[in-house]
């Protein structure tokens, strides 16, 4: 299932077992929200990558004196975003284009510029988005290296003539979303021999090296990409859209001296940096708080 943008089914199993926690506040990680002034809660969702992303917004902050507390893993958007609406949660590491089909699935914006722009004017008047990183997580339709070279592909656009003996797999969600198979088939004219349904990245990526499928759907910061030598196609017509790391903050809950950190890692952040650190918690198995502390003193933010 894709980490980004996830069903009903998730959001509401999320939903209650929050509900079924019980006991005291620290069980609960929606539910203290702020405490005292001047305190910045910072949440995560429910991936390795959000908690990453969170932990060096957390500690590019606090490097600047600003109490930080985090609440991490509180699962899909369809849970987390009414609590940075509500102002329970301050902080939130996001991805522009899935947050503006979560405030407006009908906006066709697809560059950074352009998805920004549209966010500024459609966020609740509590929240507002700060300077977008470079850093990019997006859908991707990824080949192996021998499928790239038998057929000539450098860009979705290259499959047109053998697109009908294709088969792509990826997360069930892929098959009905714009940013998925249905934008191939209307933006890029394709028309795919088989979608098969994977649940999971990793078993989408089995089955491209074992020769299964001939194309996946996987993410742009997914270390097994370069791993295994694989082909990511270029998007020329974005279809995929933007999807810029960036801070989303709830407005009267973040100082200059938080909003400036935060600006500061986004002006560092690349999607480099993020294969590369995702590389070191997949493979290395480091631990997010580490992983982030290592990444900001390299930046020079800590």
């Amino acid at each position: 299932m894709s980490r980004k943008i996830r069903g009903a089914a998730v959001a509401l199993a999320a939903a209650l077992a929050l509900a079924a926690c019980g006991g005291g506040d620290g069980d609960d990680p929606l539910k203290s929200g702020d405490k005292g002034s001047g305190t910045v809660t910072i949440g995560s969702a429910d991936f390795a990558e959000s908690e990453l992303l969170a932990e060096i917004y957390g500690q590019a902050m606090e490097a600047k004196g600003v109490k930080v507390e985090r609440k991490l893993k509180i699962g899909a958007r369809e849970v987390y975003y009414g609590q940075v609406e509500s102002g329970a949660i301050s902080v939130f590491p996001e991805y522009n284009g899935a947050l503006l089909a979560k405030v407006d699935k009908t906006d066709t914006a697809s560059t950074t510029e352009a998805v920004d722009a549209a966010l500024k004017k459609k966020l609740p008047a509590a929240l507002e988005i700060l300077q977008a990183s470079k850093a990019e997580d997006k859908d991707a339709l990824v080949v192996t290296a021998e499928t790239a070279a038998k057929h000539k592909l450098k860009t979705i656009e290259d499959l047109k003539p053998v697109a009908k003996d294709l088969v792509v797999g990826g997360p069930p969600e892929f098959k009905t979303r714009q940013q998925g198979w249905v934008g191939l088939e209307k933006v890029y004219g394709l028309t795919f021999k088989q979608f098969k349904s994977l649940d999971t990245g990793p078993i989408t990526l089995s089955n491209l090296t074992k020769g299964q499928i001939q194309a996946g759907n996987l993410f742009t910061t997914n270390p097994a990409i370069a791993k295994n030598k694989l082909v990511a196609l270029e998007d020329p017509k974005n279809v995929f859209g933007a999807q810029n790391v960036l801070p989303l903050v709830y407005k009267s809950k973040v100082n200059e001296t938080a909003r400036a950190a935060l600006n500061a890692v986004s002006a560092k952040l690349t999607t480099q940096d993020l294969i590369e650190l995702n590389g070191k918690m997949e493979t290395d198995k480091a631990d997010p708080e580490d992983v982030a502390k290592e990444w900001l003193k390299k930046s020079g933010l800590a």
